[in-house]
């Protein structure tokens, strides 16, 4: 079972030699809120809190919130498939090159495939096989990197950009913000020697990601809206350059909406929803596993999330309604669309629709539900109400909320 919010809290305060009260203070929030979520009497609590709370200890967002982890981040020594990702992205000083066993087999196009395929990993939350393969393309695309004519070297910049972007991702979602920094600096400096014109922009949105969970909100909303007017300036109306463009803006409105500033996030959304329309005009990209998720459903399912996580589960619900998702939504897009309604639901008390949005969820990613504190949290709120719908004994047993 995953630890609940309260234990988290409780350790994390401990560390840092705080009272509840001293917590509460630093927060700006009331030590009875503190001691509810301790003592379990609160299972959940609403972004704009957490933010509060881990300004007040003095850590990282991900020491609160609850991603699905692929490996323990707990501080002790890091498990052997974490060394190796961080081996690869960061290589020993003054060891020689790392040349591939089967370079006669190593082509662009087959690496270009191989990180195409570990994208897709990533997209379904299938990070224990993507950290056992992450590392190999990675020194694969090394070494392509490293040899050839300079437009085959270029070609190999493009993709160890892609590579070491993908590890950064992975490394934000396992908690580990600091080796994400180190893979994306790694994958900007690739993307500046790529053959691809847009790759610098991509990484650009991933540092920005890695600074909104550091709590670094100016940080990633300046970055994102730079990045944006650099595509904007520079690119022609591809596809490509309309779906990296969008997914900057969504980054910049979900850091404007973080920092308090819901407004301008809805504002910058809608220009997001609405720019989305010149993308049916315009042929595809020839691999878009490997360009920004940007659509219309992927800018919807953010207004969902950004929505319930500033307490309107009403407008959540209405965004969500209708919705069909499109084909290429990633998996883990349509997990977290679940996730939002649910909480929508239990917000505005219909632990019905709930229950109908939790139960669709376990079907579709059952792993990604059971290590995900939010989806615990959700159940435990529910267990613990007055009404307790059908098929809401199933889910509490499920991920062991119900004794």
């Amino acid at each position: 079972m995953a630890e609940h919010l309260g234990d988290r809290l409780a350790r994390l305060r401990r560390m840092a030699n705080l009272t509840q009260e001293a917590l509460a203070e630093q927060s700006g929030l009331s030590v009875d809120l503190v001691k509810k979520l301790e003592q379990k009497r609160k299972h959940s609590a609403r972004l704009p809190t957490l933010h509060a709370l881990a300004r007040g200890l003095g850590v990282e967002l991900t020491a609160l919130l609850g991603d699905p982890p692929g490996v323990p981040s707990t501080g002790e020594v890091d498990p052997p498939e974490l060394v190796a990702l961080r081996r690869a992205v960061m290589p020993p000083l003054f060891a020689p090159p790392v040349e591939p066993s089967d370079t006669e087999r190593l082509t662009a196009p087959l690496l270009r495939r191989e990180i195409s395929d570990a994208w897709t990993l990533y997209h379904d939350a299938d990070f224990g096989r993507l950290m056992a393969a992450l590392p190999g393309i990675i020194t694969d695309a090394r070494f392509t990197a490293s040899v050839g004519t300079a437009e085959d070297r270029a070609a190999g910049q493009a993709a160890l950009g892609k590579a070491l972007q993908l590890a950064g991702h992975l490394a934000i979602r396992l908690g580990k913000t600091d080796l994400a920094l180190s893979a994306l600096e790694r994958a900007m400096t690739a993307a500046d020697q790529s053959s691809d014109p847009l790759l610098a922009s991509m990484v650009s949105n991933s540092v920005a990601w890695n600074y909104q969970r550091q709590n670094r909100l100016d940080d990633a909303t300046n970055l994102a809206v730079y990045a944006a007017d650099k595509v904007e300036r520079e690119q022609q109306d591809t596809a490509e350059s309309v779906r990296v463009w969008g997914g900057l803006v969504m980054s910049a409105a979900t850091s404007a909406a973080r920092s308090g500033d819901y407004d301008t996030a809805k504002d910058m959304m809608s220009t997001a929803e609405d720019a989305t329309k010149r993308l049916a005009k315009l042929p595809p990209p020839a691999d878009g596993k490997l360009v920004s998720v940007f659509s219309r459903s992927s800018v919807r399912i953010e207004r969902v999330r950004l929505a319930v996580q500033h307490a309107r589960p009403e407008e959540a619900l209405n965004l969500a309604k209708g919705m069909r998702l499109s084909a290429d939504t990633p998996p883990s897009w349509r997990t977290w669309l679940l996730l939002d309604l649910a909480r929508a639901h239990t917000d505005l008390g219909n632990a019905e629709g709930a229950v109908k949005a939790l139960t669709r969820l376990r079907e579709v990613a059952p792993g990604w539900m059971r290590h995900h504190t939010l989806a615990v949290a959700i159940v435990g709120d529910l267990w613990a109400g007055p009404a307790r719908p059908p098929g809401l004994r199933k889910l509490a047993e499920f991920l062991g909320v119900a004794a």
